[in-house]
């Protein structure tokens, strides 16, 4: 059985008629842990989350609090609460008034003291007389955080929390969440199509498509190592070039990349056969002008000429056109320590072989790639 208060989905499956909402899903999540379920819309996790919730029956499945069967409990005999988009506070309520709904609607005797510790935890003293509509939309997100942070629950769910904040906002509270969340040791599980919002606040990240689990890891894991053509995309940008294994018996994976030989890490390599994907993240590549820079270990792709430069700012992207017909993306951070790269350079490409990774060529290239739909 489970031990302390980790929550635990055994088997869980969800379908609506015809459609498998949640497919076979079986996860543990350590209690005192920041969980991220991750993934673009219709993949399953806010059904998934809503099942722990008990606003959802599985189909099939358990769902398990510690060594306590839940999935048959109603939603408010669950050691749950909730935390929505829309917030849902009483608008007729003061913000202390809406903090305390919870233990006074239970008896607790000392409800005030607890409201007031709250208040101080999401940092809204001087607050407390005002109603949810005097307050900003981030006002308004503690609020409900504290609210359902009140009651002590042994899991918070966070269904998009931060959804219909402005994009400053939404950092400040991201660091904010992590912060509260550490300082109370409760397990959060955070849903979200926001690759960015995942990696910046959670320990562990759970990348759903398709009602299944991609892959799960800690952010730096799934980013520097993704283990699918969906989970390279979906986080961050990659570059996937097709590519033949030529030897794995070794510590490093021997590839050739359109006719030019490079090498990664065994342990980065995720296929089985000869044809592959290599991917390489786009701030991993520096590109610089033939010959220049010394190889030392790192893989080079000679040929590529420069087909667009872009300043972004904190760094200055490009795009390289290699001799295999396929533009490749270069991110260099601008630290002034060269001049930019001119339109139409020509240019090596040179690499670490810690760097990358290689992924099985029958998976879809463009899977986990945003679409204008997705950005809305």
């Amino acid at each position: 059985m489970a031990e302390g208060k980790d929550l635990h989905l055994e088997g869980v499956t969800k379908r609506f008629g015809s459609f498998v909402a949640v497919d076979d899903l079986t996860l543990s999540v350590p209690e005192g842990s920041f969980f991220a379920l991750l993934g673009p819309s219709g993949c399953g996790k806010t059904t998934t989350l809503r099942m722990v919730a008990g606003l959802e029956d599985p189909t099939l499945g358990r769902v398990l609090i510690g060594d306590e069967d839940v999935t048959s409990l109603r939603p408010y005999k669950r050691p749950v609460n909730t935390v929505f988009q829309s917030y849902a506070l009483f608008p007729h309520l003061s913000i202390f008034e809406n903090i305390a709904f919870g233990l006074r609607r239970r008896g607790v005797a000392d409800y005030q003291a607890k409201a007031h510790d709250m208040i101080e935890l999401v940092q809204l003293e001087g607050y407390g007389d005002r109603k949810p509509a005097q307050l900003s939309g981030g006002q308004q997100q503690r609020v409900a955080l504290g609210r359902a942070l009140i009651n002590e629950p042994g899991v918070l769910l966070l269904d998009e929390p931060l959804g219909t904040l402005d994009l400053k906002l939404r950092r400040q509270m991201q660091i904010e969440l992590k912060r509260i969340q550490t300082e109370v040791g409760i397990t959060f599980v955070h849903v979200t199509h926001d690759q960015e919002e995942a990696m910046t606040m959670a320990d562990t990240i759970a990348v759903m498509n398709h009602g299944v689990i991609e892959q799960m890891g800690a952010p730096s894991e799934l980013y520097e190592n993704p283990s699918t053509t969906f989970v390279a995309n979906f986080l961050g940008q990659s570059n996937l070039i097709r590519s033949d294994v030529v030897d794995s018996a070794g510590d490093d994976v021997l590839i050739d990349c359109n006719g030019q030989k490079v090498a990664i890490e065994s342990s980065r390599s995720h296929v089985d056969g000869r044809s592959a994907w290599l991917g390489i993240r786009p701030e991993k590549i520096f590109a610089s002008e033939p010959g220049t820079v010394q190889q030392n270990g790192h893989n080079r792709l000679t040929g590529g000429r420069v087909t667009d430069v872009s300043f972004v700012g904190v760094s200055t992207q490009y795009l390289v056109a290699m001799p295999w017909g396929q533009e490749l993306m270069v991110f260099e951070q601008n630290t002034g320590r060269r001049p930019p790269l001119d339109n139409g350079a020509e240019v090596d490409l040179t690499w670490s072989g810690a760097h990358a990774f290689l992924l099985d060529a029958h998976q879809d290239a463009t899977a986990g790639m945003m679409t204008p739909e997705d950005a809305e």
